[in-house]
């Protein structure tokens, strides 16, 4: 998946825990245990575990339940991500499809990405 620099750098350090994404038919095939490739540059790129699916109707509803620290990083509000969040994602679309919120785990050892029983698949999303 790609990310922009600022949220690719909060899930690389663990500060941002659930990647938000629209529910499309992209990330329906995501499931627990999956792989997934992150990158800022063709150059910069990280693997994290999926550990956690949560849908919602909206990215509004989502934010209800979970704190701004673990969606992005506590020096933004959750009113500053939603806006973000709507340059990309219409309520028209998030109506269609829901959204996922996607918790991750990223992988700092290179063993594990090869050992792990529990990994599914590995999955490079675009954006």
């Amino acid at each position: 998946m790609n990310l922009q620099p600022t949220y690719f750098d909060y899930i690389k350090t663990g500060t941002k825990r659930i990647e938000l994404r629209l529910y499309d038919e992209k990330r329906q095939q995501i499931a627990l245990g999956d792989t997934i490739e992150f990158a800022k540059s063709e150059q910069d790129k990280f693997q994290a575990k999926v550990i956690g699916l949560l849908r919602y109707a909206s990215f509004a509803d989502l934010f209800q339940d979970f704190d701004i620290s673990i969606l992005a990083d506590a020096s933004m509000t959750k009113s500053e991500l939603l806006a973000v969040l709507s340059e990309f994602y219409t309520p028209e679309k998030q109506a269609q499809y829901g959204v996922l919120g996607i918790r991750l785990e990223p992988i700092t050892d290179q063993s594990q990405k090869k050992k792990s029983p529990s990994v599914r698949g590995a999955f490079v999303l675009g954006s």
